[in-house]
Parts: structure tokens; sequence; C-alpha cells
């Protein structure tokens, strides 16, 4: 829509996990660099954590890309599923003929597929998407795939990627046989300010090395504002402010043009001091409602 007069080969904000806008800043590059070490030494259990929209995906799909043709990969993107279901979702990525709907046949039909693989030295990865929504039940059996393995090997690598609920999840006391076998924890965080703006700029020289847009430093300190440095609303609101710009047919982004793109996005009486009450209001409704109810006695 814009591309042609910003000069932009490609949409530079489109909020897909496109490894080709790949920002390596700090935290990604070292969770990159651990989560390469523990599938390629093979060992065994990794948990990504992060907020919505951190990059936990674009993450991964960049670590597969590093990955040699001896690798393969299932990805599990519904974990809403019972244990029953989740060992037949794997036993079909890695297309597996299951005649018998029953753990035990499942089980053992991936690890007949697992040794296969290990004698024809494949690395076998599984990759379980938004895994804070699994049942405590279905972790357990994520827990018996990860059984599967020789004196010596493991036969395969698991990576749950997932939002910050997950480190708790994993510290329930049911799953203290699971916790013993992961091999790296990694939270990503959000990116500074001047991360930020690195990452800005970084997505649009990778759509269009030549483009002609222009922001103002009010205008990215109010990016960073509304968005807090997450990847995913930098790009939601940066795209929503080109198209603003394109309408004013401006190449230059100031303040106005950015509260204008925010306004389109949540409304036209949006403003910084109302969403900030709202914030404070919604999180302290949340701690109430953590806290223990006690009925009034009566004698």
């Amino acid at each position: 829509m814009y591309e042609s007069f910003f000069g932009f080969e490609r949409p530079p904000f489109n909020n897909t996990p496109d490894t080709s806008f790949y920002f390596p800043s700090e935290r990604h590059n070292e969770a990159l660099a651990q989560l390469l070490y523990t599938v390629t030494a093979r060992k065994g259990f990794a948990v990504l954590t992060g907020e919505i929209g951190s990059g936990k995906t674009t993450l991964c799909r960049s670590m597969l890309k590093q990955m040699d043709e001896d690798t393969v990969c299932a990805l599990i993107t519904n974990p809403r599923l019972t244990g029953i279901q989740l060992l037949y979702s794997v036993a079909r990525e890695f297309h597996l003929d299951v005649d018998q709907v029953h753990r035990v046949a499942i089980l053992d039909a991936i690890n007949e597929f697992l040794i296969e693989m290990l004698a024809q030295d494949k690395n076998v990865i599984l990759i379980i998407d938004e895994a804070q929504n699994l049942p405590l039940s279905t972790l357990e059996e994520v827990r018996l795939i990860s059984n599967l393995e020789t004196e010596t090997e493991k036969l395969i690598q698991i990576l749950l990627l997932g939002q910050p609920e997950l480190r708790r999840k994993l510290e329930h006391p049911s799953l203290l046989q699971l916790r013993q076998r992961i091999a790296m924890r990694f939270h990503l965080t959000a990116l500074d300010q001047d991360e930020m703006l690195q990452y800005i700029q970084h997505r649009m020289r990778i759509a269009g090395p030549h483009h002609r847009v222009r922001f103002s430093s009010r205008a990215l300190a109010m990016i960073y504002r509304y968005s807090g440095g997450v990847p995913r609303l930098v790009n939601l609101l940066c795209d929503r402010v080109l198209i603003t710009a394109f309408t004013m047919e401006t190449n230059k982004v100031a303040a106005n043009v950015v509260l204008t793109a925010i306004r389109e996005i949540e409304g036209p009486d949006w403003n910084f001091k109302r969403a900030a009450a709202e914030e404070k209001e919604a999180k302290t409704r949340k701690s109430f409602l953590r806290l223990p109810f006690f009925a009034s006695k009566t004698r």
C-alpha cells in the first residue's frame, strides 16, 4: 500500500515470523546461541519463554535455518491437548503410522522411529509452541517422550516455547522429574529504547535500503512508551504509522503522526494518561483477586 511511496521493496513491519528480519539484539543472540548449543549437543530439553510478541517464534525459526540436512523437526502449535492427543500429534508430525491410539503403542512407535534416526545419525527436534497452555498431565507425557534415550544419547531434543506462565507452571511439585531434565532455560525480555531504535532501522533497511522515512526523536519516544519495546507491538504501531504518514503524504514521522496512528488502533479518545490509569486499575484488580477470601464470622 505505502511501499512505493516510501521506497520499500516489501512491507517492513509485517507481524509474521520472517527470519530475514531477525534482529540480533544481545538477548536474542544469546538465546539463539544457547538454543543452538542445546540442540546440536543433544542435551535433550530446553525452555524458551518471553512475553507475547517478544520474538520467540522468529528466534526458533532462525535456529532451524542453521540446522543441517540431518535434522528432523516436528512442530506442535496446538498445545491444548490431552496426553494421548499430544503423543498422537507427535507421531503424525513424524509421519508415523499408528494403528492403535494407545499410549504404549504410540510411545513404542516413536521410540522405534527415534532409534532408526539415531542409526542414520539424524538429530530429532520436537518444538511445542504456546506451551504455557499445556495441562500438567500433558506435560507429564512430554517427560515420557524425553525419557526415550540410550545410555549415551538423547534420542530427541524437546523445545518448549511459551509465555511467562510456563515458567510458573514448570515449578509445580508434580513436575519435579521434568524440571530435572531441562538443560537450558532462557527468558526473552523486551527491547530497551536504544535497541528499539536499532530494530526499527534494521527492519526498514532490510525492506528497502534506500527508503525515505524519517522518524523524529519525539515520535520514537512515543512509540517506545506505547510498545514497551515489545517487537510485535512495535511492528503493529509502525505499520499503522507508515499508513498514516502515507495518507498525509509525508515521509517525516512526527509525534502527531504517531498519536494519530495509536488512536486508529486504540480508539479516538485514547491518551497515555488514561491508558496508564486503566493499566494500574487492571493490575490492582488482578492483585485483589489473588488475595484469599475471608468470610465474616458470625456468632
